[in-house]
């Protein structure tokens, strides 16, 4: 399974908006400068968040874009299956449609394409925007430490 970049720049995004989470809106413009996005692709980005309620527009001349929930409460598996679907290795252990299989019932391996699918959604669904958000400052903070000579 690989993600597209859908899921990675919603992602990026999000993560742009959990750090400025409480200043107001935040235009889409400044997350496309900030992240290296095309605004134009960052706004279907941003239209599908917002659809699932996870993103608000403000409107006016200081509009843009809020999170509609604490970035605690905003996981990063929420984000992947706005952006990219189901997480599913296989189509057969798709959670939302599976197709019929006719083996489902005697497939050894669909065991462990279940497993695979479990635990990537355990990973995704255990980190929030709030433990991303304090992992850029911890990165931010490690890195000014480092003074170079030339």
């Amino acid at each position: 399974m690989k993600l597209s970049t859908r899921g990675e720049y919603g992602l990026r995004a999000m993560l742009d908006l959990a750090q400025h989470h409480g200043e107001g809106p935040v235009s889409l413009r400044g997350i496309a400068e900030r992240q290296d996005i095309s605004e134009h692709y960052l706004e279907q980005l941003v239209s599908s968040l917002r659809k699932a309620g996870l993103v608000r527009s403000v409107r006016g001349s200081q509009g843009g874009y809020v999170l509609a929930r604490e970035p605690a409460e905003i996981s990063v598996g929420d984000i992947i299956r706005v952006l990219e679907g189901p997480i599913a290795p296989m189509e057969c252990v798709n959670e939302e449609e599976p197709p019929e299989c006719e083996r489902a019932q005697t497939c050894i391996t669909r065991t462990i394409w279940e497993r695979v699918r479990d635990s990537i959604n355990e990973v995704l669904d255990s980190i929030n925007l709030e433990d991303l958000c304090a992992q850029a400052r911890q990165l931010k903070q490690s890195s000014e430490y480092y003074m170079y000579y030339i």
